[in-house]
């Protein structure tokens, strides 16, 4: 996706192309086919849902056609997980490839552990206590998430920043989007986030699976996918992308 002018421009396919996607199934194949993928356009040509995808649909909210509501199917099945894995933009990765970005993301430390060794911020450790703990709700509303984590005009300051960070360290991830419910029980307004812990959707043996294995290697073992792949792609643009 493009700024031409003022204007945001969407990069994709026509219907009848070979390489289009049509259908939030057909999506999820691809993904899983790939590994890994960008929801929109970035520095390496065809990475990404929105060039294999018809532009006009988007937005269009038809659920049969529209791929932005297609990242919100996706996300509410748990069988590949959303959120901001690439260069803090949105995108998908299938259960296969999670073990290998969580190692490598997370340097092989569980939250606890990264925080108890001073690298990670206490705001950052104020969300997460609300998915460590098991008396916690797995799934919250990002506005829940964000009141009782304690940010907001008296409190914390960069709640998006900080849920994007423990997005690129995958901690969280987004696992739907709902409409608000108000006190009568009855839905309203836009459709907002639902963050889980990528535990929550996975569970933690297969998250933490790649931990034996050091991260710089299951780095490295993600480019040399990418350059199988995506012959097209530089180390630059790869590292850019994906670190």
């Amino acid at each position: 996706m493009g700024n031409v002018s003022g204007e945001w421009i969407i990069y994709g396919v026509d219907w009848d192309d070979p390489e289009c996607i049509h259908t939030v199934e057909e999506a999820v194949e691809y993904i899983n086919e790939v590994g890994f993928l960008p929801l929109f356009k970035n520095d390496i040509p065809g990475f990404s849902l929105e060039e294999r995808t018809v532009p006009e649909y988007w937005w269009c909210d038809e659920v049969e056609k529209d791929p932005w509501m297609w990242r919100a199917v996706i996300a509410r099945r748990h069988d590949i997980i959303y959120g901001k894995f690439f260069h803090k933009k949105a995108g998908f990765i299938s259960k296969k490839w999670l073990p290998v970005f969580a190692n490598y993301r997370r340097d092989g430390y569980d939250f606890d552990a990264l925080y108890e060794d001073g690298k990670a911020p206490y705001k950052h450790k104020k969300i997460m206590d609300n998915f460590i703990d098991e008396k916690q709700d797995s799934e919250m509303y990002s506005n829940m998430l964000k009141k009782q984590a304690g940010f907001g005009k008296d409190g914390e300051k960069g709640f998006d920043g900080a849920i994007t960070n423990l997005m690129m360290q995958m901690y969280l991830c987004n696992c739907d989007f709902k409409k608000r419910i108000n006190q009568k029980g009855v839905e309203y307004g836009w459709d907002v986030a639902v963050y889980s812990s990528i535990e929550h959707i996975y569970g933690y043996d297969h998250v933490t699976s790649c931990y034996k294995d050091d991260p710089k290697e299951s780095f490295q073992q993600i480019i040399d996918y990418m350059h199988k792949i995506y012959p097209v792609a530089t180390d630059e643009q790869i590292r850019k992308v994906l670190k």
